[in-house]
């Protein structure tokens, strides 16, 4: 072969290997657009199993989930949703206790801070692959589409493992009539950093002869709350390239001391989370830090006890920014069953629409993370503007921050091993510093 006919084949097959390659990119592309998952028909018959933690809890929880799973089967007759409860107080364990005897339920409802572990060993499905990005756009868009903030909180390098569901911000709760009955005025006293919450606690406690504040984010089960906290005083957990604990921090030991100082005054209650729940629903707390979720519950405590229920956001730390976090959770799909992933996608994207969201909005009081439903002319702006509790829970969505996840499969001990450093720092005397920066070193061995 002379010089000439060897370049016209060298070229010839230049050519014939670009082809290929762009046809492959091409597909690539139209299959990350479409996604993989099959198409139901009406004559498939399919069940899928929903686990959710709203249906551990009786009541208004789960009875507003069961409604919209009976109404999701009137709407889809070849669909059939097996409800069931999370198994365990860890919504991921439950799902992997399930795995491990031999088949997981199809959707789950998991926390946030369970995010990394769902994605990188438990097996949830990586929906950017699955359903395509034309889906998830389609989902998150729409007339009422998701806020911003709200749209990539699933997301986990670079793809979407989760649908945001359901979840809230911190609230600060009060009793308008031990304000009143302190000689304060709970339209006008400042509430707006810590340290006036302190003063004004201080003013009820000295009436009262009770500690007048309660913050959840404090104790045991309130991590969630506390690295919004934190982040509000200009500390975090984990670093931003997810390597090293930061709850060691001079930062983080300052917030860790206010609720301590707050806890030598005589104001800051020392108990466990349930008990902060239903003192400020019994009416015996002024002040009270817990999620907006639990709007129903106290709306009903007020109304049965003669008290009057008002909501603010997040008091400030001198003049950093409020920084609040968002509790709450995700559903993730976890069949490979080409049938039962197109059924689960059609719950998943039900559980998560309008008409889901203004049933558990009104019904529970969880934030709508499709939030132009309550501007005007939206479902939910009457509702809103009827219930200004709600309006607190909304403003703080502008400037949420996720709840973070830590890597590797010791998550939860690192939130057990903060937790316990917190609990000790400001109710039994521990050296705040010492015992924040212990923590810190022992939490870091559980990711590395």
């Amino acid at each position: 072969m002379n010089n000439r006919s060897r370049r016209a084949g060298l070229a010839g097959l230049a050519f014939l290997a670009a082809a290929a390659l762009a046809g492959c990119a091409s597909s690539a592309a139209s299959t990350a657009s479409a996604g993989s998952m099959a198409t139901l028909t009406e004559d498939d018959e399919v069940t899928i199993t929903f686990e959710s933690y709203n249906l551990s809890n009786a009541g208004i929880w789960s009875d507003t989930i069961t409604t919209l799973i009976d109404e999701f089967m009137a709407e889809h007759p070849n669909i059939t949703v097996n409800a069931q409860p999370s198994s365990s107080a860890s919504t991921a364990g439950s799902v992997q206790q399930q795995i491990l005897a031999g088949g997981a339920p199809d959707v789950a409802q998991l926390t946030f801070n369970e995010l990394d572990f769902a994605a990188t060993t438990l097996g949830a499905q990586n929906l950017s692959a699955v359903v395509g990005q034309d889906a998830l756009a389609d989902e998150f868009g729409g007339d009422y589409p998701y806020h911003e903030r709200a749209q990539t909180l699933a997301n986990w390098d670079g793809s979407t493992y989760g649908i945001p569901y359901v979840f809230s911000t911190p609230v600060l709760w009060i009793n308008e009539d031990l304000f009143a009955q302190a000689g304060l005025d709970p339209d006008s006293v400042d509430l707006s950093t810590w340290d006036a919450v302190q003063a004004a606690g201080e003013t009820i406690t000295a009436a009262t002869g009770e500690p007048s504040v309660s913050v959840t984010c404090t104790v045991t089960g309130g991590n969630w709350c506390m690295q919004g906290l934190f982040l509000s005083d200009g500390a975090q957990v984990l670093s931003d390239d997810r390597t090293t604990i930061e709850f060691g921090s001079d930062a983080a030991v300052d917030t860790v001391q206010t609720f301590r100082d707050m806890f030598d005054a005589g104001v800051l209650a020392n108990q466990d989370s349930t008990s902060m729940y239903e003192a400020f629903a019994q009416g015996k707390t002024a002040v009270h830090v817990n999620t907006s979720a639990l709007q129903a519950a106290f709306m009903g405590g007020a109304d049965s006890g003669g008290w009057t229920l008002d909501a603010r956001t997040l008091p400030a730390f001198d003049d950093h920014d409020v920084v609040p976090t968002n509790s709450g959770s995700f559903l993730s799909m976890f069949s490979t069953d080409p049938k039962k992933q197109a059924a689960a996608w059609e719950l998943i994207q039900w559980m998560t629409s309008p008409h889901a969201y203004e049933t558990i909005s009104t019904e529970i009081g969880y934030l709508p993370l499709r939030n132009t439903m309550a501007e005007e002319g939206g479902p939910l702006y009457d509702w809103v503007e009827a219930n200004s509790l709600v309006k607190p829970n909304l403003q703080q969505l502008d400037a949420l921050e996720p709840w973070v996840s830590y890597p590797g499969d010791s998550y939860a001990q690192v939130d057990t091993v903060l937790a316990t450093a917190i609990e000790e720092s400001v109710f039994y005397g521990a050296d705040i510093e010492q015992t924040m920066q212990d923590a810190a070193e022992r939490a870091q061995g559980l990711i590395e």
